[in-house]
């Protein structure tokens, strides 16, 4: 009985990627390259780097301030949380975070930024370098607030300032992100919905022709929308015995730039001290490998600290990592 539900089980697992393309049709993918500040897309926090991205539904510290704002009142400590992921070639994302619980609200403050680390200028005439260099940055200042509806339902809202800098051209912009999150008692059975980085159109501004030599000055820069993404995803626990627990999440993302795609994500738990984490994503076009990574739970002067890793294997671009650090300060009477 046992080897027939696995072979079943096989069977439906090579139809379903046989099937792949007409279930997930690329639709969508056209409209790369039609948003700014894509830097918001990037996942800095590296636990649901780990689970593929699945992570709507998860976030229980200040990292939810970039995963799903409602999550924050799930913090009932104040939170600190600080990631980094790195690309490769000098270039890194940082982002620090912070969540302040008031009774039944939250309230947070968070800073995201992209660093390109140093580039050669190059003209027509010095291909090979002009011996200055620039750099791309890019910002991203927000504010959240949390509220609880009720015990198992819950809001929230980000508004966030947007800096862009490339060299000696700019631009500023604003967006909002608003999340729901509704948690059953159920396995913990959540489900939530995310829109991130709804906002106006953009575009770059500064001295475009420095040089006029085979330029068309009657040309200005295109106007792009943001990179606002419609995310649904749910997480359930469906195994736990003693101190081991698996945690599964799945989650859809529908981009303003990109076709749709699918995140899977799963974690094992031991005695809320050990994790161990993978996930992969459908339909996402240079990220057919999966993702994996590791947690630890320890402590400093009985206050809770979260460590995680995660590496993320892309197709063209090799292995990115992503680490993060989540800080609770509990008060007196909460510690254990």
């Amino acid at each position: 009985m046992i080897l027939r539900k696995l072979t079943y089980g096989l069977m439906f697992l090579l139809m379903s990627f046989s099937l792949k393309a007409q279930l997930f049709p690329n639709l969508g993918g056209q409209r790369v390259g039609i948003a700014a500040y894509s830097f918001l897309k990037t996942d800095v926090n590296a636990r649901s780097v780990a689970m593929g991205g699945a992570s709507v539904t998860l976030t229980e510290d200040a990292f939810g301030a970039l995963n799903n704002p409602a999550s924050l009142i799930r913090t009932s400590e104040t939170s600190i949380a600080l990631g980094n992921y790195s690309y490769g070639w000098d270039m890194h994302q940082s982002y620090l975070s912070a969540v302040l619980p008031r009774g039944t609200n939250s309230f947070g403050l968070s800073v995201n930024m992209l660093n390109s680390g140093a580039m050669d200028v190059r003209t027509e005439f010095q291909p090979q370098g002009t011996g200055e260099v620039f750099y791309v940055s890019n910002t991203s200042v927000m504010f959240n607030y949390a509220k609880e509806l009720s015990d198992n339902f819950s809001f929230g809202i980000g508004i966030k300032y947007l800096n862009e800098q490339i060299a000696q051209y700019t631009s500023h912009n604003a967006a909002a992100d608003l999340g729901f999150l509704y948690q059953t008692d159920f396995k913990d059975l959540r489900f939530a919905v995310f829109v991130q980085n709804f906002g106006g159109k953009s575009s770059i501004s500064g001295d475009f022709f420095e040089l006029d030599f085979n330029r068309d000055t009657s040309l200005s820069p295109d106007i792009y929308n943001m990179p606002t993404v419609f995310k649904l995803g749910l997480s359930f626990v469906p195994w736990k015995k003693d101190n081991h627990s698996i945690r599964f999440a799945a989650q859809l993302n529908h981009p303003n730039d990109n076709a749709e795609n699918i995140r899977l994500g799963l974690e094992y738990s031991y005695n809320n001290l050990l994790f161990a984490r993978t996930g992969y994503k459908i339909n996402l076009k240079g990220q057919t490998l999966p993702a994996f990574g590791l947690g630890y739970r320890t402590r400093i002067a009985n206050n809770p600290l979260y460590i995680n890793y995660a590496m993320n294997l892309t197709n063209f671009l090799g292995v990115q990592h992503a680490i993060g650090v989540a800080f609770h300060f509990y008060k007196a009477k909460d510690r254990e």
